[in-house]
């Protein structure tokens, strides 16, 4: 075993490590948790959409602790305007002159909590911050941080004083992620329980430094794929393009997401190459999100059609093997 061998494999159990410690926090979660460590390593942004508490702002708040990374959280709502995400000019009397005040936006981690309360304008001030990891205000354009990533929550079952994230919107989110609610048993451990998540967190002491982070996403890069999994990986792409129940199918930008996600899967995995049982297990949570159906009933029942779409698919495509 070579010195970049050992590297990834040690990085690989400490990944391991990692989603241990926020599985203590968010109990029998873990894969949910998988899913959003390694949207974090592919640099994609996660949309964590369930009812309300059920954990998601805890699971954002667990993740950035033992990743150590800077986070930040904007409630949305009705009346929040874009320059309160994104920052302002305001006079600086000492140096006679404008200067920039940076908005919550400027942070490794922004937790966008409720994004769909916000208006659409709102809502378009993070499109630029996450497709180009820059935004403009007056003219002037300003990078985020290396480690930018947009955690978005919202609730699925609002339908007044919301506003549906549109399509190109939810494609710049990497993966959709649904936590559900517990299993009995582990609710009641919880109720008996003396110590309450957020108790918990304050205890999490493992932190990486922003340098391990970025080294990490490169790691991940490296991840091998053969042209076997990538021909795969692309015809589920293309069947989605071409269902019949379906008047928009995943885009390139999708195909590009996919890939980056299964390669940081097979990482967290423990593995330095994909395999097909990878791209089946994330073709839900990277592409249902992005489907629209020719005659949607505008609710829930829309969600379910096009996760059954999915499965449709996968089980018409043969497996390499």
């Amino acid at each position: 075993m070579n010195t970049a061998e050992k590297l990834m494999n040690e990085n690989m159990r400490m990944l391991d490590g990692l989603v241990q410690q926020v599985s203590e926090i968010i109990r029998g979660k873990k894969d949910k948790i998988t899913l959003l460590m390694g949207a974090f390593l592919a640099s994609g942004h996660v949309l964590l959409e369930d009812v309300p508490g059920v954990g998601k702002t805890t699971l954002v708040r667990a993740l950035a602790k033992v990743l150590g990374t800077q986070m930040s959280r904007i409630q949305f709502t009705s009346d929040l305007l874009p320059a309160d995400v994104l920052g302002v000019h305001a006079w600086d009397s000492q140096n006679d002159a404008f200067v920039f005040r940076q908005g919550p936006i400027f942070a490794e981690l922004v937790l966008a909590d409720e994004i769909n309360r916000a208006s659409p304008k709102t809502q378009s001030a993070l499109l630029e911050a996450m497709a180009e990891k820059q935004i403009s205000v007056d003219d002037k354009t300003f990078s985020m941080p290396d480690l930018f990533t947009v955690i978005a929550t919202q609730n699925p079952m609002e339908h007044h004083g919301v506003y549906p994230l549109p399509e190109s919107q939810l494609d710049r989110f990497m993966v959709r992620i649904e936590l559900g609610y517990l299993e009995e048993d582990l609710e009641r451990e919880l109720l008996l329980s003396t110590q309450k998540p957020l108790e918990q967190l304050r205890e999490v002491k493992h932190r990486l430094s922003g340098d391990q982070l970025l080294a990490l996403r490169q790691q991940v890069k490296q991840v091998h794929m053969e042209p076997s999994i990538a021909s795969y990986l692309l015809a589920v792409i293309g069947a989605t393009r071409s269902h019949v129940s379906l008047s928009l199918g995943a885009s390139t930008r999708a195909a590009i997401d996919f890939a980056a996600m299964v390669r940081a899967f097979a990482f967290i995995s423990g593995r330095g190459y994909v395999v097909a049982d990878d791209v089946k297990a994330l073709a839900m949570a990277v592409l249902a999100h992005r489907l629209v159906l020719k005659q949607p009933r505008m609710d829930s029942s829309d969600r379910q059609r096009c996760q059954s779409i999915i499965e449709e698919i996968l089980e018409q495509i043969p497996v390499p093997r």
